[in-house]
């Protein structure tokens, strides 16, 4: 067990800092930033005005501007970029599929195998190290200006697109996208078994389990966790697997994986989600040795970040892009297309 899978990644809200403040009743006429800037702990001149910018501070759920009088009882609501928790990440010359990138973001086509962000027992050969590296070869990053601004991960194990903001601005935008579940994401999976619905919708708070902190659970009563909401949609039905669309309206750790394994139906070769073995059809003979072959081609859960939709910070263009299942995703999805077709 590795430990990205001992310690999860926390939710994707939880980058984030969420504050609702009430300006008390005899509170005067104030500027709304410099209000702000007195209230909210370690909020800059310069991370408020983003804020307003992006439209991720409101007032009385409205978009406002910095010059603002505040009045007593106004409700004010931010959605804002943590600060870095890193001091240092060391700059790495590591291979990025890089698939766009403008002065505000990138767009990153992630390799399975690779951890996103440093941490105990993965601090060299991260996503984030090399990103580093890339910014400090820009002209822009003479300065040192620019560093890596994650809006969202995924797992060290799944594969394909993750969008980086690389600058305040577009981290703050990027967020407030993230936070009202604007962000268009879609997966891939190849799961277990063939779902009843050929579409349906998952909704159950997803938290650590009781059993094992490695892993997450689904609690469909809303005792634990938080709010989880997946939408899918039966691509191929192949008999003893399928593949599988998911869209996600949350972003909590593992999502997919645990609410599939939920609904009796773990990904393929999902070690944490009990998807490593044979689940349907015969465990002998000529099957098991077909199926530990597709194990050894892709080791790994058959999870690939397929799609990403956003509003461009600046331009204010929707954005769209898609990634290609990879190799070894490909490989074993026609071995099980060959397998159904003529046994």
């Amino acid at each position: 067990m590795t430990q990205e899978e001992l310690d999860p990644i926390e939710d994707e809200e939880d980058l984030y800092e969420h504050y609702r403040l009430v300006v008390d009743k005899g509170q005067g006429p104030m500027r709304l930033d410099k209000y702000l800037s007195t209230h909210v702990p370690n909020a800059t001149r310069t991370k408020i005005q983003n804020g307003i910018d992006a439209e991720a501070i409101r007032v009385n759920d409205k978009p406002t501007k910095a010059s603002y009088k505040i009045k007593p009882f106004d409700v004010l609501t931010l959605s804002l970029p943590e600060p870095p928790r890193d001091t240092q990440v060391l700059p790495e010359n590591l291979p990025l599929d890089i698939r766009y990138e403008d002065d505000e973001l990138l767009i990153i086509n992630k390799p399975p195998g690779m951890v996103v962000h440093p941490a105990y027992g993965n601090w060299s050969g991260t996503l984030v190290n090399g990103l580093v590296y890339h910014f400090q070869q820009l002209p822009t990053a003479r300065n040192g200006e620019i560093r890596p601004g994650l809006v969202h991960r995924i797992d060290k194990d799944t594969s394909g697109l993750l969008v980086v903001a690389k600058t305040e601005y577009a981290m703050t935008h990027l967020a407030r996208q993230f936070f009202d579940h604007s962000i268009e994401r879609t997966y891939y999976a190849l799961v277990w078994g063939v779902p009843k619905a050929e579409k349906g919708t998952i909704t159950g708070h997803i938290g650590r389990s009781a059993k094992d902190r490695r892993v997450m659970a689904v609690f469909p009563d809303g005792s634990q966790g938080k709010q989880a909401v997946t939408h899918y949609e039966v691509l191929l039905p192949l008999r003893y697997v399928s593949l599988i669309k998911c869209k996600l309206e949350t972003g909590r750790t593992h999502q997919i994986r645990a609410h599939m394994q939920y609904l009796g139906h773990p990904l393929f070769h999902d070690t944490t989600y009990g998807g490593h073995r044979i689940l349907r059809g015969t465990t002998s003979g000529s099957y098991k040795a077909f199926v530990e072959n597709c194990f050894r081609l892709m080791p790994r859960q058959a999870l690939h970040a397929r799609s990403l939709g956003f509003v461009h910070p600046r331009t204010k263009e929707w954005m769209q892009f898609e990634s290609p299942l990879p190799e070894d995703f490909q490989q074993v999805l026609e071995k099980w297309d060959q397998y159904v077709k003529y046994q």
